[in-house]
């Protein structure tokens, strides 16, 4: 007999510490996987996000669960459209982990940020995503999203850095 298990997706308490630990486990598990860069996250960094996330006021992040596992997460940032004149909702983030995938987690995960974001009158969800990525371009693409393309022949925007 197989026991189906609920996901269920909750909203982290920045000023709760095990909910920061919790999420900074996950987003720990998904830095280790090559679609987060491959590398583990310094006790440096693990430390500065202790301290600095609460800080900031216009992010917001997700916990997935399985049952009373923790699946996956998300990490939000809330940004304003100039073109819309309205808010809008950046996922920096999304990993679930390798156990749970293929069990709907993202799926939740977006609906839930999707969730969050209309209630917030934000007038669209953007995302980054590896070129190589192809599993999650496809869960995002099925879910609605499409490559940012502001006029036909214009091409597609690329998302770009420069390290300070």
């Amino acid at each position: 007999m197989t026991v189906e298990k609920t996901i269920s997706i909750t909203l982290v308490d920045y000023q709760n510490p095990q909910q920061m630990a919790m999420l900074i486990a996950q987003l720990g598990e998904y830095a280790l996987d090559d679609m987060g860069g491959g590398q583990a996250l310094s006790e440096e960094v693990k430390q500065r996000l202790m301290r600095d996330l609460p800080k900031q006021q216009q992010n917001f992040s997700l916990l997935a669960w399985v049952g009373d596992e923790c699946a996956g997460m998300t990490n939000c940032l809330w940004g304003y459209s100039t073109f819309a004149a309205q808010p809008l909702v950046n996922i920096h983030d999304l990993g679930v982990q390798k156990q749970f995938r293929g069990m709907g987690i993202s799926t939740a995960l977006l609906k839930a940020v999707e969730d969050h974001a209309r209630q917030g009158n934000a007038c669209k969800v953007t995302l980054e995503v590896l070129g190589n990525n192809t599993i999650a371009k496809a869960s995002y693409n099925k879910f609605g999203f499409n490559a940012y393309e502001l006029t036909e022949g214009a091409g597609k925007a690329e998302f770009w850095q420069k390290y300070l």
